[in-house]
């Protein structure tokens, strides 16, 4: 039945009148009127406010903690320290507790935390509890961290190395024998914060049963459930997990934090409940950022640019605890190995601990370090060849139907087709030609010469999930009442990417209805079904196809009861607008909440309520690092217009073309508004943004010494996307969640090189830096 139901979808497909449209986001409206209720606006009766302890040296040993004073205030109702509770370890290499009762790693570890009446008399009594300390020798950098006799950080791992990782196809060797140009460098990319436009934040409530709900920010409500569970100790059956409207993820709510199980203690020494929330300031100091990565990348081409080799040897710094962070060498991986077609390939990669603030999953998942990378080698490469950037990809690039090296199979790519949108778009070929003659000219308002050059990057990400876990499925549960309103239960969470509208779209496609019949619930475990998580752009796919099923089944359904009512055969019926039609000659036959009414008052034990869980067709990387992961694959190409003031250092972006394959667009408006979003951080990671740390402490944690780019900073952005339309995905449909950040770095860094000649392979391009790089290879002719 739902095979043929899928038949029959394939022939609607050009009929469709909700999928590719420009649709406003469904929560828009309570969110920009203010209806919207953040964690902020949040308050539960009798409510307490918790406040954190966080150690204020890198590595040191805890002597004692005092907390007599804090405990002695008035409306201070408890202090914890890590001598109170059972300390259970969690985080991804099990090195994290809640609170620390011996000794801490970095300056970011929690010794102390403090409910109270009122937020100002937790902030007070966190500021009398005093800390006596023993220090330990501070490791700042991984290479400090890997030198023999280095301080060890953690005992489980004398080398301060926790995980390493290897992958390799091909003969190496043979490669380096084949090629006619050989280029290497070291490439350097810097810590960043996610800066979510919420900050991060958690309620904690026990009822008199000892269940627990909890309002949390998290990424991975199910999953979160059982990790909590075990940390707390409660039962995962008697946790509610309720999500509020939520800022921004961008991966940072994908683990467990230890400010979550600490205001679960709080709450359950109190008897009341808990809020816990970050100040912006607590958010930068406290919360992972992306890892700052060392790339040392060496790659071989033959004389007609065809690639031969790619030797990578990589180093993140983790910090000094370990989160789903030390896992994105898992994508990077990918990207080198299988972004162009590389016969032979050897890469490793050493997670370091060191006294850092610890890093964690961020968009991109490492990508846009490795694109970093890859891209500009990739520009080198083309320069000692002679050869067009642009010709020396397409050249090299993957198609539709191969499979790569590491063992994805590309069932459907678009990325040729992404660099010739891109390319055509930007104006390349002309842009490329003009670039010497448009050197050097005065521009009005500038500090002096300013030159403009033009670059290009790809990317390849995951496009529908990654098989990181068991299971990467999501569920259904969908019911229609007796007059066509629906209701969709998706166990995909919304975090601001706009995948409620586009589940409503999928659906009200499906069943010929308005999109304001459709509401989707997605925020409340007691409530909806299993599913993964948000990330690894995978709600669009796996959601989509989730919630695609399930209305195929309630379709299927009421042309059933339908063409029983009309006597009719189901395949003559057709569902428009809320209405039964004869397919042939559209005439208008019923209306289809008279179809639903004769169901539920039919005395046939019916309902239509359908359920649906999918699975999709990826594989878990083995122990060579080889695997399907994903379910598709996404491309696409960015070409960065710049314009370099060579007296200042300033760069300025003038134009950003981006072209993506999506498989085909569910909604034109929001997915414009990921790839804008995309670039707009792309353009910060590239240019300003950087967590500055010192001695292992955090010197900027505020947005006043921590550069964004906001709107007005944009430059002007056009936008291609290129339509493969995927055979798996929902109307054909790939995820695009993280594609967009991917390549601008590697685009911007390219276009730089092209107006100045100067190859950069540090990251932020800040005018301190390239005045210093102008000036160094004026100085060596370079």
């Amino acid at each position: 039945m739902l095979e043929a139901a899928a038949n029959t979808a394939v022939e609607r497909a050009a009929k469709t009148t909700l999928i590719g449209q420009r649709i406003p986001k469904l929560d828009a409206p309570e969110k920009a009127t203010g209806l919207a209720r953040y964690i902020e606006d949040l308050k539960l009766p009798r409510m307490l406010y918790g406040k954190i302890l966080f150690a204020d040296l890198p590595h040191a040993r805890i002597v004692s903690i005092d907390t007599s004073a804090a405990r002695a205030m008035s409306g201070v109702r408890a202090v914890l320290t890590g001598a109170d509770l059972e300390l259970v370890p969690f985080g991804f290499g099990q090195d994290n507790t809640a609170l620390k009762a011996d000794k801490v790693t970095c300056v970011r570890d929690e010794v102390a935390a403090v409910a109270a009446e009122t937020p100002a008399i937790a902030a007070e009594a966190v500021k009398r509890i005093r800390v006596t300390y023993e220090d330990l020798p501070v490791v700042t950098s991984p290479e400090q961290a890997v030198r023999e006799g280095a301080p060890v950080i953690h005992p489980k791992f004398p080398d301060n190395t926790p995980f390493r990782y290897d992958y390799a196809h091909g003969d190496l060797e043979q490669g380096i024998r084949e090629s006619d140009v050989i280029v290497e460098d070291t490439y350097t990319t810097q810590r960043v914060a996610h800066c979510c436009l919420g900050t991060s934040g958690i309620i904690a409530n026990f009822d008199a049963d000892g269940r627990l709900t909890l309002h949390s920010l998290t990424q991975v409500p199910f999953l979160y459930k059982h990790d909590l569970s075990r940390i707390v100790g409660v039962p995962a059956g008697k946790i509610r997990v309720v999500q509020p409207p939520i800022g921004g993820g961008f991966g940072s709510k994908l683990d467990v934090h230890p400010f979550e199980p600490i205001c679960v203690f709080l709450a359950r020494a109190t008897s009341r409940p808990v809020r816990l929330v970050f100040t912006r300031e607590e958010e930068f100091r406290a919360m992972p950022t992306r890892q700052p990565t060392v790339i040392h990348l060496r790659s071989g081409a033959r004389k007609d640019g065809t690639f031969t080799f790619r030797d990578v040897r990589m180093t993140l710094d983790n910090g000094g605890r370990t989160s789903w962070g030390a896992t994105t060498p898992w994508i990077m991986m990918r990207t080198f190995s299988s972004l162009y077609r590389v016969p032979h390939v050897r890469q490793h990669v050493d997670v370091v601990y060191t006294n850092n603030i610890y890093a964690c999953a961020f968009r991109g998942y490492g990508n846009p370090q490795a694109t970093f990378a890859l891209e500009s080698q990739v520009d080198t490469l083309a320069h000692e060849l002679g050869m067009d950037p642009l010709e020396l990809r397409l050249k090299n690039a993957q198609e539709s139907g191969e499979t790569t090296g590491q063992g994805m199979v590309l069932r459907t790519c678009g990325l040729k087709e992404c660099l010739q949108t891109a390319a055509q778009h930007a104006g390349w070929d002309e842009k490329r030609q003009n670039v010497e003659t448009s050197k050097r000219r005065s521009q009005p308002g500038k500090a002096g010469p300013v030159v403009r050059g033009v670059g290009m990057a790809s990317l390849f990400h995951v496009g529908g999930g990654a098989k990181i876990y068991r299971s990467d499925g999501c569920g259904t549960i969908l019911k229609i009442d007796d007059f066509g309103g629906v209701t969709v239960l998706t166990g995909s969470s919304e975090i601001g990417q706009g995948s409620e509208t586009v589940i409503a779209q999928i659906v009200a496609e499906e069943l010929g209805l308005p999109l304001g019949n459709i509401r989707v619930i997605n925020n409340d475990t007691e409530l909806t079904p299993w599913d993964v998580g948000v990330h690894a752009s995978r709600t669009t796919f796996i959601a989509g196809n989730s919630a695609l099923r399930a209305a195929r089944q309630a379709r299927q359904k009421l042309l059933s009861a339908a063409a029983a009512r009309l006597k009719r055969q189901p395949d003559e019926l057709e569902l428009t607008n809320g209405k039964v039609l004869d397919r042939a000659t559209g005439e208008t036959l019923e209306s289809l909440g008279k179809i639903i009414r004769g169901i539920h008052f039919g005395s046939k034990n019916e309902l239509v309520m359908t359920t649906s869980f999918y699975e999709p067709p990826s594989t878990a990387p083995d122990s060579e690092q080889k695997g399907d992961i994903s379910a598709t694959y996404a491309f696409g190409t960015h070409v960065a217009e710049v314009e370099v003031d060579l007296e200042t250092g300033v760069i300025t972006v003038v134009k950003l073309t981006a072209a993506h394959d999506v498989g085909r667009v569910i909604n034109q408006l929001g997915i414009e508004g990921q790839v804008e979003g995309g670039i707009s951080q792309g353009i910060g990671y590239c240019l300003s943004e950087e967590v500055k740390v010192a001695d292992g402490r955090i010197l900027n944690p505020s947005f006043t010494d921590y550069k964004l780019f906001s709107a007005t900073d944009l430059p002007e952005i056009d936008i291609s996307f290129v339509e493969t339309n995927d055979p798996a995905g929902p109307h054909g449909a790939k995820g695009i969640g993280e594609s967009p950040l991917i390549p601008v770095a590697a685009a911007i860094v390219n276009a730089v090189y092209n107006a100045t000649g100067v190859r950069f392979t540090e990251l932020p391009l800040t005018p301190e830096r390239v005045l210093m790089k102008l000036k160094a290879a004026r100085e060596t002719g370079g």
